[in-house]
């Protein structure tokens, strides 16, 4: 045990040396020595003393050459008295009772470090600490042994099935090349279900962009300038340990960190999208009465779209993640197995938000959770805009935005929520219940999504119309959406200062700040996608964000499990700046992309393809 490095600068833990410690496996005096590497929290303010090693004394009375005794253990008593000389040269001469007394501090008694320490396998940290202070309190986090990780049957289940995708992706994948490269056969003409899992057919599909004159072109950049945004501040939330914690905790609140702090604001810009593209592709092809009839498919379609990769990081959390890697930081990747194992159920039926909260098994999936309620719940409305008539259409929309607000923000005002969980004036436990009964609720963040819809039914009244903005309007629109914007980002700022104490704005911001980002978003797709975007369009549009795009949905759930699977395997707390943290994020997007690419290939575009398959043969019996 060491005092923590730069401990002036708020780093309060000490990691030792973890598989140094695991590596231990020796053999002394056909005795064999294992490691066990354990983290301690020790309160700063106490009083403690050290053993008196003057009772060490007591075995120079002892004469090896004299007695009776086996040859190991004679040499065992030289080393101790050995031992027991370099003890009292290291503490100095004179080996009293040496107390240690801290002055008392005010909070002090609320502060306290980690400190790891090594002992042998059988022994335990209490038998260990007792053998060298007195009345010393610690708490023991956690222990670690090597390979601490048993077999369980979400191995087995992972194996399993990874194996039999890996036999139909090499079967169908030869095929698939053998008919339509070797043979240069139409492929049209194999079956579906042949082609399904080739490699060779899927990242083809992939890659390949035909262009569509119907389809939104900006809504690519828009969907992946957004996810990156998630990413960059997962990556700086998810960084457990700092050496120089006093200065990350001064950055995060000044203005230079607004663009971290106000990047959970983003999510609603994926609540908005998706509530514009539900009225825009629906308005499209049925009626109102259609739309009931085949309401059935309408939610069919929802779920199955999402399951396969959820299903997929759901059995690798709760396995391959793991088991691959390891560190002294593990415990959060642990936890989230843990969680994979005992809440996968609540996760894949789309209800974490409410059952497991705040233990999820894949902590983005609250997203899902939400969005798939409001995907349930939204007919509610669709209804009223497919009947045809546009003041019902309308009506019906503005009235479900105005009593989801006014629900809103009742139940703010009955609640007592902050106005974030991120700044220093609320404390832990208001922030949890900020998180588990504001932030992942579905009323509280269903308005972008009705905000969406009326975006989407705008966008479908002028599908194929030719919409006139004069240009002093347009420059108006442009400009007021990004104060919007803009004033959104900034607003975040006072909430998080310690000072900040203000329940009627935070009633107002919690009610009203997230749909008038989602209406300020919704005018920049609209104006692009209508052609008054000008270079803002240009460049959503680009095609550099088509491959992403089509990814970023396995992108989305597989990101934070990979940072915390990386950030698990750290050993030693890092250096906080902005700068190392942003080379940390190009690192954690290039593995992303790449484990987003493969499970789109291997598991998601096969799953959309038969999916798609046995749909349309059940249209059209």
């Amino acid at each position: 045990m060491r005092v923590p490095k730069n401990i002036l600068l708020g780093n309060n833990i000490d990691l030792g040396s973890y598989h140094e410690c695991l590596g231990i496996h020796e053999s002394v005096r056909k005795v064999l020595i294992e490691g066990k590497y354990c983290m301690l929290k020790i309160p700063l303010y106490q009083n403690f003393s050290l053993i008196h090693l003057k009772n060490l004394d007591a075995f120079s009375t002892l004469d090896a050459e004299n007695l009776h005794l086996y040859e190991e253990v004679a040499e065992r008593l030289k080393e101790l008295d050995a031992l027991k000389s370099q003890y009292i040269n290291i503490l100095g001469g004179d080996l009293g009772d040496h107390v240690r007394t801290v002055p008392h501090i005010p909070y002090l008694d609320r502060l306290s470090i980690r400190l790891a320490v090594c002992i042998p396998k059988p022994c335990s940290t209490k038998l260990f600490l007792q053998t060298i202070v007195r009345k010393f309190k610690y708490t023991e986090q956690f222990c670690r042994l090597k390979d601490d990780k048993p077999w369980s049957t979400a191995d087995t289940i992972a194996v399993v099935v990874f194996v039999i995708i890996g036999l139909l992706t090499v079967m169908s994948t030869s095929v698939d090349v053998w008919y339509t490269v070797i043979l240069k056969g139409d492929p049209k003409n194999v079956n579906i279900v042949y082609r399904s899992f080739s490699v060779y057919n899927n990242t083809r599909r992939l890659v390949k962009y035909t262009p569509n004159p119907n389809a939104i072109e900006c809504l690519d950049g828009v969907r992946v300038l957004a996810m990156l945004w998630v990413i960059i501040g997962h990556s700086f939330i998810t960084q457990s340990y700092f050496y120089n914690n006093l200065d990350l905790l001064h950055w995060l609140t000044s203005p230079q960190a607004l663009w971290i702090q106000a990047a959970p604001i983003t999510v609603d810009t994926f609540f908005m999208l998706s509530g514009l593209l539900i009225v825009f592709t629906t308005a499209e092809k049925f009626t109102s009465v259609t739309f009931l009839k085949n309401l059935h498919l309408f939610y069919l379609n929802r779920l199955l779209r999402m399951f396969p990769i959820l299903a997929t990081v759901v059995l690798l959390e709760a396995s391959f993640f793991h088991r691959w890697l390891d560190g002294p930081m593990w415990n959060m990747v642990a936890l989230n197995t843990e969680h994979c194992r005992t809440y996968w159920w609540t996760t894949l039926l789309y209800i974490q938000n409410y059952i497991s909260a705040p233990n999820f098994c894949i902590s983005p999936s609250w997203y899902l959770a939400v969005d798939v309620q409001l995907h349930m719940l939204s007919p509610l409305a669709l209804v009223g805009v497919l009947t045809g008539a546009r003041r019902v259409a309308w009506a019906t929309l503005a009235t479900t935005l105005v009593g989801v607000l006014t629900a809103a923000g009742l139940y703010c005002f009955h609640m007592g929520f902050t106005a974030s969980f991120t700044g220093l004036g609320p404390s832990i436990d208001e922030r949890i219940y900020y998180f588990v009964n504001y932030y992942i609720n579905t009323l509280t963040r269903a308005s972008p999504f009705i905000v969406g819809m009326m975006y989407g039914y705008l966008l479908h009244l002028y599908r194929r119309r030719r919409l006139f903005i004069s240009h002093m309007l347009n420059t108006f629109l442009w400009v007021f959406s990004l104060a919007i914007l803009g004033f959104v980002a900034y607003a975040v700022l006072p909430t998080l200062q310690a000072s900040w104490n203000n329940r009627v704005l935070d009633i107002l911001y919690n009610t009203l700040l997230r749909p008038m980002w989602a209406a300020a978003m919704g005018w920049i797709i609209f104006a692009c996608a209508k052609g008054y975007g000008g270079p803002v369009n240009w460049f959503l549009s680009l095609r550099v964000w088509k491959l992403p795009s089509r990814i970023s949905y396995a992108m989305y759930l597989f990101h934070f499990s990979l940072i915390l699977t990386m950030n698990g395997t750290r050993t030693e707390p890092i250096w906080f700046s902005p700068l190392n943290i942003i080379f940390l994020f190009f690192a954690y997007v290039s593995i992303t992309f790449i484990v987003a690419f493969i499970a789109t290939v291997l598991i998601d575009s096969p799953a959309m393809m038969l999916i798609k398959s046995s749909m349309e043969k059940g249209n059209r019996r």
